[in-house]
């Protein structure tokens, strides 16, 4: 059953038109402010199709209507950059990117110094594609899938927008495991499956109203998760706990540090396939740098900020060297309840009942790292198909929300592990995302100018996608041969590292694999096809 029956029927475009509803703009000249194939936000209600019933219905309630349709230059009103970086510094001032720091010491054996510098050079690195990407979304007034099909092509998207799914869906059941960990922790009495539910509603009651909530909300939710932080910074100094572990040398070292370096990466480039998603109501006369600055220090300070402190909290841990079992409370902590152990035993014992309250603080954090998940998973499920569009995006919100809910429940007690695994092993696309994505944006669209937005509904003027899809294939292969992890260890990862543990090179080979071999296909595919 069709819910859209409009003039703007499924982005004003059917692949059975002789010719495509756009005005053709020659090669070279810039599109900034035409609004040919932007969908006016009216338009949703017209009519009497279910879909506009439901899109005026939701209008009610000031629920943002708008799904992966281009955003009309008229209806970009949003001009407060600062929001752009809050959108980030809440997302990232969460008790995860606590959790990532503070591994270094427990899983990949770091010495404090070069975990330190891991650290800090590693984000420095991952953020650049997500600030970068922050930028197009004023330009063009597109989300970031759908921005893809200038990389991937109207098929190949597909592909990608199905690794973004896979990824809001499973790192939003793992964050919510985590949360309800910290809420158990404090209260032995709330079940895992309660707080779940708690954190899941609450993330999508911010998501379900759209981008202008999203925005409002994480503009302030950062500054008690940051008090509360600093709170754990300031026990923790007192306490006198910290050891200044010296850095170990050897092939197990550069496997540590490199695998460490992934997690890092991982973690920080993984908000660059929702990037232009929350700057698509900025108009297109905003500075790009100043988006992308701001993008950066948002992203730069909550993210150092957290997992260094997650490290230096960390080094306190102390094992007994014979039997590994934990010889203190920040190691029996950590244990017994993971990080929220470790957190708890730097909060319990010097601040009682205030203690308790700081963690349930940061359990409830996890809502503004999962917002970004679930508001933008709505947008990658419209970009699978003409039916999927058909469905409003905070329908999909809804959905998507029941799913990982109904991962994560079960998940809390029987495969928490296997999940975060799992996860751990797909992002690797993210690596081959961007070595695609760069290539194709700064080697054959030349920049900017090189794009034709009024076409980015019109199937046979965007790039095939063969080259993109078969450089995919390649990058898989790279991430692979690199990749050390629980699961599996590739054969070039071995040989780095000790043999039992290895070192993950899965990120840079992933990317390196895909970018050499998207520019000799891609050469060839302009060549054949023209486009």
């Amino acid at each position: 059953m069709g819910l859209i029956k409009n003039e703007y029927d499924v982005e004003g475009y059917s692949p059975t038109d002789p010719e495509p509803k756009h005005k053709h703009i020659a090669p070279g000249i810039p599109v900034y402010g035409d609004d040919t194939g932007a969908v006016p936000g009216e338009s949703f209600t017209y009519g009497d199709s279910m879909y506009a019933r439901i899109q005026r219905f939701a209008g009610k309630y000031a629920i943002e209507q708008r799904g992966i349709e281009r955003v009309p230059e008229n209806e970009r009103t949003d001009t407060n950059l600062a929001k752009v970086g809050t959108m980030w510094l809440a997302a990232n001032m969460v008790v995860s990117s606590f959790a990532i720091g503070a591994l270094a010491v427990p899983v990949f054996q770091l010495g404090f110094v070069d975990a330190l510098l891991t650290i800090l050079f590693i984000n420095l690195l991952g953020i650049t594609p997500v600030c970068f990407f922050s930028t197009f979304g004023p330009v063009f007034g597109l989300r970031q899938m759908v921005l893809s099909r200038f990389f991937f092509g109207w098929w190949g998207v597909k592909v990608i927008a199905v690794f973004n799914i896979l990824a809001c869906v499973g790192w939003s059941s793992v964050n919510v495991i985590v949360g309800a960990q910290l809420l158990h922790a404090v209260n032995n009495n709330v079940p895992g499956y309660a707080g779940i539910i708690i954190i899941a509603a609450c993330t999508f009651l911010v998501t379900l109203f759209g981008y202008k909530v999203v925005h409002y909300y994480e503009f302030y939710s950062w500054i008690p998760s940051f008090i509360i932080f600093l709170i754990v910074l300031g026990e923790f100094a007192h306490s006198g706990a910290f050891v200044n572990l010296p850095m170990k040398v050897g092939t197990s070292e550069a496997g540590g540090v490199l695998s460490f370096a992934s997690s890092v990466f991982g973690f920080a480039t993984g908000w660059t396939s929702y990037a232009a998603d929350y700057t698509v109501y900025q108009p297109h006369t905003v500075s790009r740098v100043k988006t992308f600055a701001w993008t950066w220090a948002g992203l730069i300070f909550p993210l150092l900020f957290t997992e260094m402190l997650g490290l230096a909290v960390a080094t306190a841990m102390t094992f007994d060297p014979e039997t590994f079992e934990p010889t203190n409370s920040y190691a029996k902590g950590y244990e017994g309840s993971g990080i929220g152990g470790l957190l708890a035993a730097v909060l319990f014992p010097p601040l009682g009942r205030f203690g308790q309250f700081c963690l349930v603080v940061l359990a409830l954090s996890i809502i503004a790292n999962n917002c970004p998940n679930i508001y933008s998973v709505g947008l990658s499920l419209q970009v699978l198909g003409r039916w999927t569009q058909a469905v409003p995006r905070y329908i999909w919100t809804f959905v998507g929300t029941l799913i990982y809910c109904a991962i994560a429940i079960p998940g809390y007690s029987h495969f928490e592990s296997v999940l975060e695994n799992f996860m751990l092993v797909i992002g690797y696309w993210l690596a081959i995302y961007e070595g695609i994505s760069l290539p194709e944006h700064f080697i054959f669209k030349r920049g900017i100018a090189g794009y034709d937005v009024t076409i980015y509904t019109v199937p046979h003027l965007l790039p095939p996608g063969i080259a993109a899809i078969l450089a995919f294939c390649f990058g898989v292969f790279g991430a692979v041969m690199g990749m050390a992890q629980v699961w599996f260890i590739g054969p070039i990862g071995k040989h780095i590292g000790t043999p039992a543990y290895g070192g993950d090179i899965g990120f840079p080979l992933a990317f390196a694999f895909a970018f050499v071999s998207y520019c000799g296909l891609r050469t060839v595919e302009k060549r054949r096809f023209g486009r």
